[in-house]
């Protein structure tokens, strides 16, 4: 059902700081900015690399407000790994295939994700504590 972990999605309080160090660091490069007020986050994604599967990333989250889930998080857990992405060939297929196993969907139908894709996120309680998301990449 996985092809690839597709992202690790990290919080932090300065995005452009987060840049700043994950490029110079690791040598990862912007390929993606977005505001998704949706989800109440500035982000950036930096590509690591291509594989069969299509591309892995950091996902680096700064909230726009407190009381966004990110901006929550970071009040209570402080900057650090906010969830693991996993990329799937079709979302509403693993959707239906997870919800059927008893793991509770956080989303009811896939939703506008970064980079153009389709995103659905699972219960943490019900997959080890880990929030966990679905992605689906746009069709070329």
């Amino acid at each position: 059902m996985f092809m690839r972990i597709d992202h690790i999605g990290i919080a932090c309080r300065d995005l452009e700081e987060k840049i700043e160090l994950f490029s110079r660091t690791f040598e990862l490069t912007v390929v993606a900015r977005e505001v998704n007020e949706e989800q109440g986050v500035k982000e950036a994604m930096l590509h690591i690399a291509d594989g069969e599967g299509g591309g892995s990333y950091i996902q680096l989250l700064e909230p726009l407000s407190g009381d966004s889930p990110v901006g929550k998080f970071l009040a209570k857990r402080g900057e650090g790994v906010h969830h693991v992405a996993f990329g799937v060939p079709d979302i509403a297929e693993a959707m239906t295939t997870i919800g059927e196993k008893g793991v509770r969907l956080l989303d009811e139908r896939p939703r506008h994700g970064s980079m153009g894709s389709q995103i659905a996120f699972l219960h943490p309680k019900d997959v080890g504590g880990m929030l966990t998301e679905l992605v689906q990449a746009p069709k070329p």
